[in-house]
């Protein structure tokens, strides 16, 4: 009897060794072919402007500058507004917060994301006025559908 019990565990540890060891291949096998797709569809989106546009090197090096310039401006804002929205959401440690204190704290993070779309908005007229009469509608549908995505990782995101 306990020689049986021992032929069952030994046969069960090697089966459960082998089937862990496939399945490490498997997801270490799959995981660069996933990893290849991803970046192809969810690449640099300056890179996969660039090529979708066809823009000249004079362009890219240009909407390189303006994007370097941009971020490097918008840091201040995007700090303010994480600054914001951690003072509004440290409210929730209060038992008695009122609903007018409610709307100063949302206010100042509605007003801080204002000013980031307002310079986002005057970044992106900038970018296009960078292109060719050609290009430009091109780039309005680029920039339709790069908002799209966003929304559509926002919602995956809140789910």
């Amino acid at each position: 009897m306990r020689n049986s019990n021992n032929k069952i565990l030994t046969v069960a540890v090697i089966l459960l060794l082998i089937t862990n060891i496939a399945l490490v291949f498997f997801l270490m096998n799959n995981k660069g072919k996933e990893g290849g797709k991803r970046s192809g569809a969810k690449g640099d989106p300056s890179e996969m402007m660039a090529k979708e546009l066809g823009m000249t090197e004079q362009q890219q090096k240009d909407h390189k500058q303006l994007k370097d310039d941009h971020f490097k401006a918008m840091k201040p804002f995007y700090d303010s507004l994480r600054t914001a929205k951690a003072a509004f959401y440290a409210l929730t440690k209060d038992a008695n917060v009122d609903d007018s204190t409610l709307a100063v704290y949302s206010q100042r993070i509605y007003s801080r994301q204002a000013e980031i779309d307002k310079y986002t908005f005057a970044h992106f007229k900038r970018v296009r006025n960078l292109l060719t009469p050609e290009q430009q509608p091109k780039f309005d549908e680029f920039l339709q559908k790069m908002m799209q995505r966003s929304r559509k990782d926002s919602a995956a995101k809140g789910k």
